[in-house]
């Protein structure tokens, strides 16, 4: 099912984005869609670099799946930026993966944004600025619909 599609059949208006998660989309979708994910984040930089605004309370995603599947739909609930090494235990285990802490949570990100700001040509350090959004699922189709 498209974004376009999932969206009209949750009865949504308005305007949403669609994406996938950056690394394993489908993993982290399935995570989103059993209520244990309800964060990401993202390098700030990226934003900058590609003139983008930021994501803000309010809005809502179509997360994707690896083959741009439309999976669920979310609604951001609070965005705010703080450097990598003051992301909390509290974001860590509200990104879902993993066993939820905060020491696999640095291990995963740091991989991640280092390829992720290479594109860009920047550096990835401890006090990269990162993109921490938070959200709550607000449609699903493999549920009775409306969560």
């Amino acid at each position: 099912m498209t974004a376009e599609e999932l969206w009209r059949q949750a009865g949504l208006t308005g305007t949403y984005e669609a994406w996938p998660f950056g690394d394993a989309p489908d993993k982290l979708a399935a995570l989103v869609k059993k209520g244990v994910k309800t964060a990401t984040c993202s390098a700030y930089d990226l934003y900058q670099a590609e003139g983008q605004p930021l994501p803000k309370a309010g809005d809502y995603s179509v997360i994707l799946d690896s083959r741009g599947e439309a999976v669920c739909i979310v609604k951001t609930t609070r965005v705010y930026v703080t450097s990598f090494d003051q992301v909390s235990r509290e974001h860590a285990c509200k990104e879902g993966e993993g066993d939820r802490s905060l020491e696999y949570w640095r291990t995963v990100h740091i991989d991640f944004l280092t390829r992720e700001l290479a594109r860009i040509d920047k550096a990835f350090t401890e006090r990269a600025p990162v993109v921490c959004e938070e959200f709550q699922l607000v449609y699903d189709p493999d549920a009775t619909g409306a969560v």
